[in-house]
Formats: structure tokens, sequence, C-alpha cells
């Protein structure tokens, strides 16, 4: 839904992408209906673009470029830097992202990563955060946080990958029923043939280094094979983006990768740990 603050938050691309649309609209002697109708979109939506209340997705981009482009490749050329403007700086941008990406490798240190939460689990955790939030916003980000499952069992595969810390699997997160029951849902997320789940082990290093020391991280490629990383400490969203530091974190995340234990060892701990819950 179009928001009025959007126009004032839009960026330099989506002002850039909503006055070539209008000029060129104009210029083709066309109103909004009559775009809308030619590029699948209602009349309210063009408007939307144009006043940067709805800046226009990838989607209306490349459906601007087939009707107004003119061949020159334009709104082609803003697509890639509306996706930089997308960028999160808040997590409801990274979900986009998120669903769209071609693969996804998490690393997790304190709890079970959101894609893989139980709807108890997440409760819990949401609810338990700072500061307090009301009942109802709980139940809105619960229900947002489960949506992500989508991902899972989306056309064209997604490839996911989970290393996950085996401290985050003993931590009693509400009780012991809601840990066997996350734990479960783990193991039978862990069959999903797109689907390499992990366990970083306690005693993982041989001579004591530890290569997840430094946190979180999310791996991400893009549809368009754009390699980037996201972080997320303290509540804050980071995308990084430049080549050299993506190369780093993705080493990085190879050798924490090495030091788990293979899927099925990791099965196994996971439903051992399960079992001790009953």
């Amino acid at each position: 839904m179009a928001r009025a603050e959007n126009k004032t938050e839009a960026g330099g691309t989506a002002r850039m992408v909503a006055a070539l649309a209008k000029a060129l609209r104009e210029q083709q002697g066309l109103s909004q209906e009559q775009l809308g109708k030619l590029i699948g979109y209602t009349a309210a939506a063009v408007s939307a673009m144009e006043t940067c209340a709805q800046p226009a997705s990838d989607q209306m981009l490349l459906k601007l470029e087939e009707v107004l482009g003119g061949g020159l490749g334009v709104f082609e050329k803003a697509r890639a830097l509306m996706r930089l403007e997308k960028y999160p700086a808040q997590f409801k941008n990274y979900v986009l992202l998120e669903q769209r990406a071609l693969t996804l490798s998490t690393y997790v240190t304190f709890v079970v990563h959101g894609l893989f939460q139980t709807e108890e689990y997440a409760r819990v955790l949401i609810d338990g955060s700072y500061p307090p939030r009301k009942e109802e916003r709980i139940e809105e980000l619960v229900e947002a946080r489960l949506v992500r499952r989508a991902l899972f069992d989306r056309d064209p595969t997604a490839l996911i990958e989970l290393v996950v810390e085996e401290s985050a699997l003993r931590r009693t997160i509400g009780s012991s029923k809601i840990m066997r029951g996350q734990l479960l849902h783990l193991a039978e997320c862990s069959r999903h043939r797109n689907v390499t789940l992990q366990v970083l082990p306690m005693d993982c290093g041989i001579g004591g280094e530890h290569f997840g020391n430094h946190g979180d991280m999310t791996l991400v490629e893009t549809p368009e094979h754009e390699h980037l990383v996201y972080l997320e400490p303290q509540d804050e969203s980071l995308l990084v983006s430049d080549p050299a530091k993506v190369t780093t974190y993705s080493q990085r995340y190879a050798k924490i990768r090495s030091q788990a234990l293979g899927p099925r060892e990791s099965l196994g701990l996971i439903e051992r740990l399960a079992g001790e819950r009953e």
C-alpha cells in the first residue's frame, strides 16, 4: 500500500524514474489510466509511482521500459540503481531480498534463524524483546515471520543453508516443550531437498580457534547473481555489497562450515536433543 511518508523518503533513483516516466507519458499523450492499461497497472498505481508514494517495482520498470523506453534502456538501467536504494536500513527491506534469493547461507549463534522458527518459539522471542511491544504488534510480527517460510517451497527453488551453534539448540527459549517443538521442526526442515542444516559443536576448534566468533551473518545470491552479505547487530541492519568484503565474509563462512558437523550428524544431534526435552 502506498504511504504518504514515502514521498519524502524516496531516493534519488525513484524520483528520477518518477519524473522521467511522467515526462515520457505526457510526451506520448497518455493519461495515467491509459499508461496503466498498457503496463498492467491501475491509474492509482501509476499516480503513486509518479508521486513517489509507491516507487516503481522491478516488474513495473520492465513494463515501463517496454512501453516508454523507446529502446534507450533507461528504465532497464534504473533497475540496478533502484535495487541499491531498496537495500535494507530496516529488516522489512531485507525480507524482499530474502524471498527473491537464489541461495541463502546463514550462520547463527544465539537463537534459531527466523526462517526456521516455530510459531511458539518466535512469539517468545518477539514478546521478550526490548522495548516491550503491544500484543497486537507482537501478533503482527509473529505472522510476518511465519510468512517467510514460503521460501522453502518457492518455485524456482531456493538453495538454503543454515549453520547453527549447538549452544543455541541447548538454550531454553520459553519452555522445554517449546524447545522440543522447535528442535523437531528443525529436523523436519533439514529433510527438505533444498535445505542443508549443520550444527557447529561447542568443541569445534581443534586448537581452540572458533571462526564464528565475529557473530551472525547471511550470504545472499540474488536472481541477478549479485553476492551480498546481510548483518543484523543489535536490531540494526547492514547490507554489504563491496566485492572484496563479500569475499572475506564468504571465506569466513566456509571456515565456519568446515568446523560444523555434517548434515547427517547434525540431524542426529538435533533429534537427540529433542529426545532429552521429553
